[in-house]
């Protein structure tokens, strides 16, 4: 049962946050993330540690909540808990200033000994919460919390505080990973003396891997885009830790970043030259004047202007910048870095600025605002990545009309969709491989887009800026997975999805996209229920039909019929009449499709083809075998006045409310060995008199039948057309409603050669 009064309460653990201390990417997830989660209606405690960077004006406003020791190998450390409310997140500063009163986050002897307190302050503080709040997930960032959910479950698991808690691993960059001495383990972790813990965090003879301990100790794993939690599962990209990622493969899914809109957003952003919107941007040709003019390069603005702001290293595909920059330069687009990292990809780039004066411009430093002013002033953002878990300057760029040229990997593939010169769709420019002359190529489709096709261009940039690159999508995302770990919490109504409301016990198994149009319209036809809910399955079972697949689409069709006061009425009807319809409806179904196929350029018969084609190519498979069923039925079912009457009136009432029986007539196909021998038989000589009819009719979905969602918008169309196909019945007098009703108990030689004919008409 679930608790209605609970809210999900979060720890969410990192080793930066902006925007008291940051470093990359990590630092913009944690200061965002959680405040999302807030919104969407969870409880989060952000935790951080409180390094001597961060800023007086946030530690004043810090107040001293908690303080505890913490056992570690053969010491024990102070461990203080310093609050502090921000944007209405709670963040607990964990204090420790042998640890982190230092001038840098990392890069020190002692890393391993200070994230391993770090990891196990986080367990042994979720004692010391506020009152009231009980950690229900605790959520790991990166290599420098990942050994919070091996001293959970080594130290703690029993305790009736911890019971509850589930954690959740997230991978950032798999590259770094935290490898140190296999001594810290007894020295530092003291788990040498517990076999499972000390065999699972060992990675060689001689070295431990804190990030490899959390993926194997995680209940849950999750890293920053979908593609690259596919990558990172092959040698290739998963640095070593491939093997073990894709055996516990179940337990990882990819969730894209978000960005702060409110943050970086062109309409009301202080640190650039002028404002602008969507729709008015003439602003942005402002920034790129005086961008321009800043960086010494020509004030021109029938030249396209690309910048990079990155780290100058192999990772961020310098060596691909480094080979084709003389071609770039040279063909008349100008370039502006921004960055440092490796002294060769520095001085090359200095190199560039000397022989293309006026074209090419290198900022060899570290300058936010600079970075803001080129997001916004330039034409293209290059980002040429040899991996790229999610990347957020490409999803930055687009937010300020700047058109990103990405290789095909990671978040960069997720994010940026390439331009389709055909369709006009698209909001960057790609290429695959990480070769230097493919991303030339990029650079001069884009630029030749600049130069001779505006308009286009013009677009291109409305649909990147049009683009929702927000957390509340991404938040959502993180708490389906809070929440399928722990069902017995309720979740709140505001963040629950429409589909999840509606009552529909059976059908909450299914994929919400499925669910969508049945819900919004609960009281539609049967047959527009069955479009919807299994067309393509119905497809997919041709010749062979498969009882389970039949019985699956069967209980699914009865499960929508009882929403409809119409389906309990079809409900109630006898067998015996069941099976006379079902002939009727056979047969008025044959002439509605011959008629659609022939009257081929209306296209209001071309959307009902559309979207009877995919049950009705099934019901021409199987014909030989379901008419000779309900044949064989009808000749002893029909010979009473009272199922006469039945049928006749069944052939008055609307093809939408009858055309599901055949899912429940086809199992009565199988009844008996002879009548499945002579339908085989039959089957054989059908196909070898009609192939082109078939054909005709199997052309049709394959061009049009699209997925269910747009079958159900053309519905309505065809329902409203059924009807017409009925007062024709004297063109084909063998599928009339009327022949079917004279004509009570046929020969099983007669209902033989009458099915060859039709099939041969047809």
């Amino acid at each position: 049962m679930a608790d209605s009064s609970k809210k999900m309460q979060i720890v969410f653990a990192s080793a930066e946050c902006a925007p008291f201390v940051k470093t990359g990417g990590l630092g913009d997830v944690a200061g965002s993330l959680p405040a999302a989660l807030v919104r969407a209606g969870a409880e989060v405690i952000v935790m951080v540690p409180k390094y001597a960077t961060i800023k007086d004006e946030y530690k004043v406003q810090m107040e001293h909540f908690s303080d505890f020791y913490v056992s570690l190998g053969w010491r024990n450390e102070y461990c203080g808990l310093e609050k502090l409310e921000h944007d209405g997140v709670t963040y607990m500063f964990i204090d420790n200033e042998r640890y982190f009163a230092r001038d840098y986050p990392y890069g020190f002897f002692d890393d391993g000994e200070r994230f391993a307190f770090f990891s196990k302050a986080i367990t042994e503080s979720l004692q010391h919460l506020p009152a009231g709040f009980e950690c229900d997930i605790l959520h790991c960032n990166d290599w420098q919390t990942a050994l919070a959910p091996v001293f959970l479950r080594e130290f703690y698991q029993g305790l009736p505080l911890y019971d509850r808690v589930k954690t959740v691993f997230s991978i950032h960059n798999v590259a770094f990973q935290g490898q140190f001495s296999d001594t810290v383990m007894e020295d530092i972790l003291g788990v040498a003396h517990i076999p499972a813990a000390a065999s699972q965090l060992r990675c060689d003879a001689c070295s431990i891997n804190y990030m490899l301990g959390a993926l194997r100790y995680a209940d849950a794993i999750t890293t920053v885009s979908p593609t690259y939690a596919n990558e990172i599962q092959t040698p290739e990209f998963g640095e070593g830790l491939d093997g073990v990622l894709r055996e516990r493969s179940y337990a990882l899914q990819g969730i894209l970043n978000g960005i702060d809109v409110a943050g970086f957003d062109p309409a009301t952003d202080k640190r650039i030259a002028a404002n602008y919107t969507v729709e008015d941007r003439s602003g942005k040709a402002v920034c790129k004047a005086k961008l321009q003019e800043e960086l010494g390069l020509e004030v021109r603005d029938d030249r396209p202007l690309m910048v990079m702001v990155t780290r100058l290293t192999r990772q961020k595909g310098m060596d691909l910048v480094m080979y084709a920059l003389d071609r770039i330069l040279a063909g008349g687009v100008q370039v502006a870095v921004l960055g440092t990292g490796d002294r060769d990809y520095e001085d090359g780039l200095r190199y560039f600025q000397d022989k293309y004066p006026g074209t090419m411009a290198a900022r060899i430093e570290f300058d936010p605002a600079l970075s803001q002013r080129m997001y916004a002033a330039a034409d293209m953002f290059l980002m040429p990545s040899k991996f790229e878990p999610c990347g957020l300057s490409q999803i930055i760029a687009m937010r300020y009309g700047t058109l990103p040229i990405v290789r095909e990997t990671g978040g960069l593939k997720d994010t940026v969709i390439p331009y389709n010169e055909f369709t006009g769709e698209g909001t960057g420019f790609s290429f695959t491989n990480f070769n230097g002359d493919e991303m030339g190529d990029a650079v001069f489709r884009a630029a030749r887009l600049f130069w001779d096709n505006r308009d286009a261009w013009n677009q291109l940039v409305t649909q990147a800026m049009s683009q929702d690159f927000s957390w509340t999508r991404s938040a959502d995302k993180y708490l389906d997975l809070y929440f399928f770990m722990h069902p017995e919490i309720e979740r709140p109504a505001a963040v629950v999805d429409e589909p999840e409301a509606a009552a529909e016990p059976v059908a909450a198994e299914e994929p919400k996209a499925e669910e969508k149009p049945v819900e919004a319209e609960p009281a539609k036809a049967e047959s527009e229920v069955k479009a919807e809910v299994a067309p393509e399955a119905e497809a997919e079972v041709k010749p062979a039909a498969k009882p389970a697949a039949k019985k699956t689409t069967t209980r699914k069709t009865t499960a929508k019929k009882t929403t409809t006061t119409k389906a309990a009425a079809t409900k109630t009807a006898a067998a015996k009449t069941t099976a006379a319809k079902t002939t009727t409806t056979r047969k008025r179904a044959t002439a509605a499709a011959k008629k659609a196929a022939e009257a081929e350029s209306a296209p209001e018969v071309k959307a009902e083809a559309a979207v009877k084609a995919p049950a009705k190519t099934t019901a021409k498979k199987s014909n030989a075998t379901a008419k000779k069923a309900t044949v064989a039925k009808k000749t002893t079912a029909t010979k009473s006045t009272t199922t006469k009457a039945a049928t006749t009136k069944a052939a008055a009432k609307p093809a939408a409310k009858v055309e599901e029986t055949p899912a429940e007539a086809k199992p009565a196909a199988k009844t008996t060995t002879r009548k499945r021998t002579t339908t085989t038989a039959k089957k054989a000589t059908t196909k070898a008199a009609a192939p082109k009819a078939e054909a005709k009719v199997e052309d049709k979905p394959a061009v049009k039948a699209e997925p269910a969602p747009k079958a159900a918008e053309a519905k309505p169309a065809a329902a409203k057309e059924e009807p017409k196909a009925k007062p024709e019945p004297a063109k084909e007098t063998p599928v009339s409603p009327a022949a079917a009703t004279e004509k009570k108990a046929p020969s099983k030689k007669t209902s033989v050669r009458k099915a060859t004919a039709t099939r041969k008409r047809r």
